[in-house]
């Protein structure tokens, strides 16, 4: 269970905020299961929002602050991946995220819903006992709203914590 809460900063007078004026909520389930030097892992998950009711109050055409509501968003994510050794492994990755539709003041905004679907890789490869370098790829496979986008990331992991296998 993962829940949003409303933190950070908030002005109804703008569009875009930093802050979140909602609570959100989001309940997983999830599956793994290993063969030999392969791992499948499946997650499914639904995300529901509570609705904003100080939602831009300078819209054209507003009286004051307007509530806004989403719709709740699904979403699933696939992994499979393959250990070439001990923490050297590689995976291929996909997810599929659907809904979300918003409405503002009860009038729904069909050009809001979403369904996405980037796919991904990330390879871990281990540089010490206690050190390994990650690289991942991402790109959408199909984007209905929202950015289309890739995204390239190195990240650097240090275990201190027992000792690695």
């Amino acid at each position: 269970m993962t829940v949003s809460t409303p933190t950070g900063q908030y002005d109804r007078a703008r569009l875009i905020n930093i802050g979140e004026n909602r609570w959100s909520f989001k309940p997983e389930v999830g599956l793994s299961r290993r063969w030999n030097h392969w791992i499948f892992d499946a997650y499914c998950a639904v995300w529901f929002f509570t609705a904003n009711d100080n939602f831009y109050s300078n819209a054209p055409g507003s009286n004051g602050p307007n509530r806004q509501t989403e719709q709740p968003m699904g979403a699933t994510e696939v992994h499979l991946s393959y250990d070439i050794k001990p923490r050297f492994w590689t995976s291929i990755d996909v997810n599929y995220w659907y809904g979300g539709e918003t409405s503002l003041n009860g009038k729904p905004t069909p050009t809001t819903l979403q369904a996405n679907s980037p796919l991904g890789a990330t390879a871990a490869v281990p540089i010490s006992k206690h050190q390994s370098i990650k690289f991942s790829y991402s790109g959408g496979t199909y984007v209905r709203f929202g950015g289309d986008y890739k995204t390239v990331s190195v990240a650097w992991q240090y275990s201190w914590l027992g000792r690695p296998n």
